[in-house]
């Protein structure tokens, strides 16, 4: 199988969501402080390209790099392998957001509740993933089990406006050190 390098797709994927969540904040002068699928809500202007830059193409070029991990690294072991399972959770439940956007007038019904359901699995398939890898990969550990805590408390300490976008940071980060990582894990341990 050939060597894919998967840094630079994970990296377009997230710089990918990071210009549109700017680009979209400002061109729909929103405060900075609006929740983060704002500008892909219902009756926004271009809403569907907000949501096709943001969270779709993001979440699945992240998938394909999932796939991608765990393909070359099939001897990684079990707890591992769960892991990038859950990476890969995590990457269509992101792009699902995108998929199932906000809907201001019915925030608690409706398309708004897939969106959120999408965004719960995403930060569970995410918080649980980090989990697992910062045990099961050493190459990761303790970033992985500092990234997991900042996904689970930053809510709790940050609340509703700074919260989420520490997760998503965190998300950023935690793909990256596994797109980085986890290949150099599997030459390593084919050449021992």
């Amino acid at each position: 199988m050939s060597r894919v390098r998967l840094w630079p797709i994970v990296a377009v994927a997230h710089a990918c969501t990071l210009v549109a969540l700017l680009a979209f904040t400002v061109a729909n002068t929103l405060p900075m402080a609006a929740p983060l699928a704002w500008s892909g809500a219902a009756g926004m202007q271009r809403a569907w390209v907000f949501n096709l830059l943001a969270w779709i193409v993001p979440g699945v070029l992240l998938a394909f790099a999932a796939l991608r991990l765990r393909a070359t690294a099939p001897t990684i072991g079990l707890v591992a392998g769960i892991a990038l399972r859950l990476f890969l959770l995590a990457a269509l439940a992101f792009a699902a957001q995108g998929v199932w956007p906000l809907d201001p007038g019915a925030l608690d019904a409706g398309v708004s509740r897939l969106h959120a359901t999408a965004w719960m699995v995403w930060s569970i398939a995410f918080a649980a993933g980090a989990l697992l890898s910062g045990v099961a990969l050493p190459a990761v550990r303790w970033p992985a089990l500092l990234i997991c805590a900042a996904c689970l408390l930053s809510p709790l300490l940050h609340g509703p406006i700074v919260g989420p976008r520490v997760v998503l940071v965190a998300w950023w980060a935690w793909t990256l050190l596994l797109a980085v990582r986890v290949p150099g894990i599997e030459k390593t341990r084919s050449q021992g």
